[in-house]
């Protein structure tokens, strides 16, 4: 299953609370969890849980990786109301930890293209007022196809999320090298939402699942993938600036889904406030995803490189782990 993709208040403060309590032990993960010491990145696979057998399985021995980040559907892990099947997961650890590499784990409620991998109750049941929004997906590559992504800003879809996010700290908390959200860039097509989407409520409902994900996670390392916020250019709402100042207070790792050294979009909207929080985030994790391939650097008119993406990546963003789509042309060439 190949990956494709683009670029209430009450429980917040809730969960805000509750994370003060918790973020200082959060932000001090042990064993499988410990964050990178050095100043160099490590270095991941990236794939779809569904891509584990045909393409991580024959990369895994390779030497310069450290082990795999491995992108879960929401549906995969609860195929029915408050019933959890997280077999997946369990046998991607055992494989990888059998090799003495670490899993690294993005729960996806978001899709860049139809359908919705949501667990079905989300869908038909009326308390959820369609648990999904549509979305249209368009990046500096040009247009994509219409996606989903879940009603987070809906309390009763944010409630459920948050049930499985519990049950996964549960489960799993101390044996995962770390645990992330994907992407906040979304873009809701309004004139077919039926779910009462706005910005302030989405970028509300981001913040309390952060909040929440980082008090539930307390060995295993929590991180809010952010690069953009719908609505918002160059920090006009303050919503990245929020993030980064409420993620450092907390303890969260950010980290984000495309590093594209210099592009104008990502260097007026996350990119300098990596940059100006290096040192300050308990973890960054930063990805090189298929698209990243195709774009090409605009400052020598070619396509990125592994050293460009590598050298913006830990220098300029404050990367400790980079996580490389199984695609990536190095891979498949001998390590040295």
């Amino acid at each position: 299953m190949m990956i494709k993709r683009v670029p209430a208040v009450i429980g917040l403060i809730l969960a805000t609370t509750f994370v003060e309590a918790a973020g200082a032990t959060a932000a001090r993960a042990l064993t499988d969890a410990a964050t990178p010491s050095s100043a160099a990145p490590v270095h991941y696979l990236y794939a779809s849980i569904g891509d584990f057998d045909s393409d991580v399985k024959p990369l895994l021995d390779r030497p310069d990786i450290s082990g795999v980040q491995v992108v879960v559907p929401w549906k995969a892990l609860e195929p029915s109301r408050g019933q959890y099947d997280f077999s997946l997961i369990d046998d991607a650890l055992n494989h990888v930890r059998a090799r003495g590499k670490k899993l690294f784990v993005q729960v996806q409620d978001r899709f860049f293209t139809l359908p919705a991998r949501l667990p079905d109750y989300l869908l038909k049941d009326p308390r959820y007022s369609g648990g999904a929004a549509p979305t249209t997906n368009e990046s500096g590559l040009g247009p994509g196809e219409p996606g989903a992504v879940a009603a987070q800003w809906n309390p009763e879809v944010r409630n459920r999320f948050q049930h499985l996010l519990k049950a996964l700290a549960q489960r799993f908390d101390g044996r995962l090298a770390g645990v992330n959200l994907p992407e906040t860039a979304t873009a809701v097509d309004v004139s077919k939402d039926h779910t009462g989407y706005s910005d302030d409520a989405y970028f509300s409902a981001e913040l309390d699942n952060m909040a929440y994900g980082a008090a539930v996670f307390k060995k295993t390392p929590f991180v809010q993938y952010v690069n953009f916020w719908p609505g918002e250019w160059n920090n006009d709402h303050d919503y990245m600036g929020r993030t980064f100042r409420f993620a450092k207070k907390h303890g969260i790792g950010l980290g984000g889904p495309d590093i594209l050294p210099n592009r104008p979009a990502q260097m007026q909207n996350s990119y300098p406030f990596f940059h100006k929080y290096r040192g300050q985030l308990p973890l960054v994790a930063m990805a090189v995803q298929e698209p990243d391939f195709e774009y090409t650097n605009p400052e020598t008119g070619k396509p990125y490189t592994r050293q460009e993406f590598t050298d913006f990546g830990a220098g300029y963003l404050g990367t400790n782990y980079m996580f490389w789509a199984t695609s990536s042309p190095w891979l498949h060439r001998s390590a040295k």
